[in-house]
């Protein structure tokens, strides 16, 4: 079971540690059926769209969003670049996600709305250092004795 919890709080810590993760917000509450394997590629793939266009491995941003910088900042003039491409890409998966039937056109044309904005808040986002020691369970958390312990 402790195997389990360690496997958990590094899949979260590395889901958080990019910070692309954020757009996955309110935005795609509707992909709850969506397999973790799916979940992980659509994570990498973003990582490697956000990489070539900024110009940098993807270690080294994460490094510098760990170290308080915004995407933006590390985008620098490349950042606007680096929205469009993201609402694309985006775009993209709301789409297929229409067409596969996981979303209704309202639903669709909801998360369209706000997306060009939802993404430039995120771009500007400071995400600072992650989850800290605890991987975010205080102590005493959980269910049963010892669960969500460091």
């Amino acid at each position: 079971m402790k195997k389990k919890f360690v496997a958990a709080a590094i899949a979260t810590g590395l889901v958080l540690s990019l910070g692309t993760a954020g757009l996955a917000s309110a935005q795609d509450k509707g992909r709850k059926t969506e397999s973790k394997t799916e979940r992980v590629a659509d994570r990498v793939a973003k990582e490697a769209l956000i990489a070539s266009i900024i110009g940098l491995d993807a270690a080294t941003i994460k490094s510098r969003l760990r170290a308080g910088e915004t995407l933006a900042a590390i985008a620098g003039n490349k950042t606007s670049a680096l929205i469009t491409a993201l609402v694309a890409a985006k775009t993209k998966e709301i789409d297929a996600d229409l067409a596969a039937g996981k979303l209704t056109a309202a639903k669709a044309t909801t998360l369209k709305t706000n997306l060009t904005a939802h993404i430039t808040e995120k771009v500007n986002q400071v995400r600072g250092p992650g989850m800290g020691k605890d991987h975010g369970m205080g102590k005493g958390h959980g269910v049963g004795k010892g669960h969500g312990r460091p």
